[in-house]
């Protein structure tokens, strides 16, 4: 943390690479992620309330109580895990206070809205899967406004990327 806060953040290439890295890291679970997401689902309703409430015509079986709660088991951990990670790196980019917000945010949201749609539609009502829809592309859409500013950040030109207290 020290790099950030000292300015040393644009001549340390270690850290940079670190970043990189884990960039680079981040965006092959983005892509797996569509594949993971379409190779289940698509964009539509129908294919979204058929995956979670079945379809017999296609032999699809409803997601099951167990299966919901393995998959927001890992869920809730690793997404908090990388939200904490990407989203941190936000503090440290000549960015707005406020933009930096909606950039911590709206990640962990979508990424709660996602993980809960699969709930909703099952046991409440099969119209939240637009909400699913929404979101999923709303998590998605953040992870890449994160990586990309991140890698921004550490190939932009600015000597000093955090400015204590202040809205640069």
């Amino acid at each position: 943390m020290r790099f950030v806060v000292t300015g040393e953040w644009s001549r340390n290439r270690l850290l940079q690479t670190i970043v990189v890295l884990y960039v680079v890291y981040v965006f092959g679970l983005w892509l797996t992620n569509f594949g993971l997401y379409f190779n289940k689902m698509g964009l539509s309703y129908v294919s979204v309330v058929e995956y979670y409430l079945g379809a017999e015509e296609r032999f699809l079986q409803p997601r099951s109580y167990q299966g919901l709660l393995e998959v927001s088991h890992f869920h809730f951990f690793a997404m908090g895990m990388l939200l904490l990670v990407l989203t941190h790196l936000m503090l440290f980019v000549p960015l707005k206070n406020s933009t930096k917000a909606w950039l911590i945010v709206l990640p962990f949201v979508s990424a709660f809205l996602e993980e809960g749609a699969s709930w909703l539609i099952r046991f409440a009502h099969p119209g939240f899967a637009y909400l699913k829809i929404a979101s999923f592309l709303l998590m998605q859409g953040s992870l890449l406004a994160l990586m990309t500013i991140s890698l921004w950040s550490v190939f932009s030109a600015n000597s000093r990327n955090y400015k204590s207290g202040e809205n640069p």
